[in-house]
């Protein structure tokens, strides 16, 4: 968690000056249950609501490490016109196991704002929410686009067959220092003997958080089923 809190943090002493907001917000949901949630939109305007993204945090998915990848990750989906959203744990446990039950219920609130496209999801998450994401995944996967991964391993006990059809980009960085790289093909195959469709690779010189590599990630957001960004 220290060494994940430190990344997170240099990230952001290296980003914040070309920060935009990110709105805070409160969303209740089903059964009365307030998740917090930072929110951001597209700075350019358009007719077209956004497509949704939801991205989930690292660690424990705490308030600190949610608002830091704001910073580090989500303005860069802004930017590519996603309407980003990064929930926080509502009790310093990760979206892995029971939590991961809040994450349709926020799509469903977040989904009635006008500036908010309905339909498919795409999902991301780093680390522990790389793996949370591939969870959340296997509840409705009719309800997501795609999964971006970087990185994540398969949880234990993952039904990866409910994730036939879906395309995920998975990235490890080589200098992972959990060596997770160790461990990239065994979760590529694992991935796509389920049926996923699934676009892996090493980041050059990356340790386990790192920078994203927006030249091959940028082509397959394109070519993405419905993509319209």
């Amino acid at each position: 968690m220290t060494a994940i809190r430190t990344l997170f943090s240099s990230a952001l002493m290296l980003l914040c000056s070309y920060s935009s907001f990110a709105e805070r917000i409160e969303v209740t949901l089903e059964g009365q249950t307030a998740l917090g949630v930072y929110l951001l939109l597209p700075t350019t305007a358009s007719a077209t609501p956004a497509p949704l993204l939801i991205l989930m945090p690292g660690g424990s998915g705490e308030e600190a490490l949610a608002r830091d990848l704001h910073y580090w990750l989500g303005e860069e989906f802004q930017q590519r016109g996603w309407a980003v959203a990064i929930p926080v744990s509502p009790n310093q446990r990760s979206f892995r196991g029971a939590n991961n039950a809040l994450v349709p219920l926020l799509i469903d609130a977040l989904q009635q704002d006008s500036r908010i496209a309905s339909g498919k999801v795409l999902l991301a998450g780093i680390s522990n929410g790389g793996m949370s994401a591939l969870e959340i995944a296997t509840l409705e996967p009719e309800r997501f686009r795609g999964i971006v991964a970087v990185p994540a391993l398969v949880p234990r006990g993952l039904a990866v067959d409910a994730l036939a059809g879906m395309p995920i980009y998975l990235r490890i960085g080589d200098q992972d220092e959990m060596s997770w790289m160790a461990r990239l093909d065994e979760t590529a195959q694992t991935l796509s003997a389920g049926g996923a469709l699934v676009d892996s690779g090493l980041v050059f010189m990356a340790p386990h958080m790192f920078q994203m590599e927006w030249e091959t990630l940028d082509p397959w957001l394109e070519a993405l089923p419905g993509a319209t960004n």
